[in-house]
């Protein structure tokens, strides 16, 4: 039992002595290590510190390198620039040295000239000394020859002077008014092609009818209705009247007003597809048809001031406008006439150097007055006028529709445009449309009147009977009666004939003298 004890006592002295020393072995070698790795470590900083130090200067070496070298560069570029002033103000030098070399050759010029002009002006002094004398020398012999005092003399010379003067200046007039005469004429028609040839418009005549179709002569029993009701309440509603007779497949409607017109002819052609015609449903459909009419009116009327480019009208004038695509003259749509007038008085405007829109302005409402002359006093001229005047329109679109006939003095450019427009538009091929027997009767009837007169040998009607030529005997007439002739011809056709537009009657008349040479 002690031997075991003895044991443990000798060896846990032992045992914890060896301890000690294996624990102060480990925190040595422990030691050793960090002092080896601290020195690792700041060997590491050490060698870092001197390549970022290198580097440093590196950098500090390549920045001064690029600097330096833009610096070269500058200093060059401003050596360049003083280079190139140097030889600007090089040349600025030779070219004023030319200059002042100029200068003085030409005060050498100057001083030359002057010299000339002094012996000159004594030259002329002294020839217009010798004149004064030869003048008074004559004078005096022209004295005694003719007997007659100076005041007498002059007095004589100056009428003389004034008579010869005067012949003088009026033929030098007449030739000039002549002239310009011819030339007016021949610019004007210039212009007038020019616009013609730019707006080559496609319209020709309309046929305005007043018909509605029926599917079968049994309808017109309906529209008549039991005791002439229907027919009766149609014509209250619509203000026409309705003419049913033998044409089969037709019935026909007619009023002075073409608005109204139109409204019946739409409102039956409506009633006939029903099929439901009795007063009640007759007063339901024109109303129907008045107000659809009334929105189409208006947006004819801003579709042609659209189309001929005339904006901010009166919404009065605009409806006045749509109202005029219902109304013919001499079956010529009226509403296409105005726009084919604007055209043609707003090209011809700035071929003359006024203002196009203002000129398509007044071409376009010339005619306004059409679309409510019938419902006012006075012709289409008057009543247009007023109504442009009452929309506040300018003064020269008021004149122009006033004055587009030539019914007053002409007081504004854009009147004649206007007239002269007109005129080209009512008297181009297909405007106006008439029947072949009536065309020629009309011609028959031009020729007849004219060549009924003494002196005249033959008359011609041309250009669709706008023109006639009268060919007068030589014999028969002077050039005094031959002017006669016209002006009774004239009015002649002003008293007998109605026509649109106007006639223009040229008589001529002509001497021939032949001889034969043997």
């Amino acid at each position: 039992m002690d031997s075991p004890i003895t044991v443990v006592l000798v060896t846990a002295p032992l045992a914890a002595a060896l301890t000690f020393i294996l624990m102060k072995m480990l925190d040595k070698l422990q030691l050793t290590d960090a002092e080896k790795k601290a020195k690792e470590i700041v060997a590491q900083a050490d060698r870092e510190i001197e390549n970022r130090r290198k580097e440093a200067e590196l950098k500090i070496k390549e920045e001064a390198l690029r600097q330096k070298t833009e610096g070269e560069k500058d200093l060059h570029r401003q050596r360049q620039e003083i280079h190139e002033r140097e030889r600007a103000l090089d040349k600025r030098q030779d070219a004023v040295d030319q200059q002042l070399e100029q200068l003085r050759k030409q005060e050498k010029m100057v001083e030359s000239n002057q010299r000339k002009l002094v012996e000159r002006m004594e030259d002329t002094n002294r020839r217009n000394e010798e004149l004064g004398k030869l003048l008074d020398l004559h004078r005096q012999t022209l004295h005694q020859l003719s007997g007659l005092s100076k005041e007498e003399a002059t007095n004589r010379l100056l009428e003389m002077l004034d008579q010869e003067l005067a012949n003088e200046i009026g033929g030098r007039i007449h030739k000039h008014e002549k002239r310009m005469a011819e030339l007016a004429e021949e610019k004007s028609r210039e212009i007038l092609i020019t616009a013609i040839q730019r707006y080559s418009s496609a319209h020709t005549a309309e046929s305005t009818t007043s018909t509605v179709d029926i599917p079968s002569d049994d309808m017109k029993g309906r529209i008549i209705g039991r005791e002439g009701r229907n027919i009766r309440a149609f014509e209250k509603a619509t203000g026409v009247d309705v003419i049913i007779d033998d044409t089969p497949g037709v019935v026909i409607v007619s009023c002075f007003d073409p608005v109204r017109r139109e409204t019946a002819r739409l409102a039956l052609a409506k009633l006939i597809a029903d099929g439901r015609i009795h007063p009640a449903r007759i007063e339901e459909v024109v109303g129907e048809v008045q107000k659809e009419l009334e929105v189409h009116l208006q947006r004819l009327g801003e579709e042609a001031a659209e189309e001929a480019d005339v904006p901010g009208l009166n919404e009065k004038i605009i409806h006045l406008l749509g109202r005029l695509h219902f109304r013919t003259s001499y079956s010529q749509n009226v509403l296409r006439h105005s726009i084919e007038v604007a055209f043609l008085t707003g090209m011809m405007a700035e071929e003359l150097g006024l203002d196009g829109k203002l000129a398509r302005r007044a071409g376009l409402l010339h005619d306004i007055g059409k679309a409510a002359d019938h419902e006012a006093e006075g012709g289409h001229p008057k009543i247009g006028a007023d109504l442009l005047k009452r929309a506040g329109e300018k003064a020269e679109v008021v004149h122009a529709a006033l004055g587009h006939h030539d019914d007053l003095r002409i007081e504004n450019p854009y009147t004649v445009l206007v007239a002269a427009a007109d005129a080209a538009s009512a008297s181009r091929p297909g405007a106006r449309r008439e029947s072949l027997d009536r065309y020629i009767k009309r011609m028959e009837e031009l020729e007849t009147i004219a060549g009924g007169f003494p002196g005249v040998e033959q008359a011609f009607a041309i250009q669709a009977g706008r023109e006639l030529r009268v060919i007068a005997s030589s014999r028969d007439t002077t050039d005094i009666t031959a002017q006669k002739i016209a002006r009774d011809i004239a009015n002649a056709f002003e008293e007998q004939l109605t026509y649109p537009g106007e006639i223009k009657v040229t008589v001529l008349r002509e001497v021939r003298f032949q001889e034969i040479a043997k």
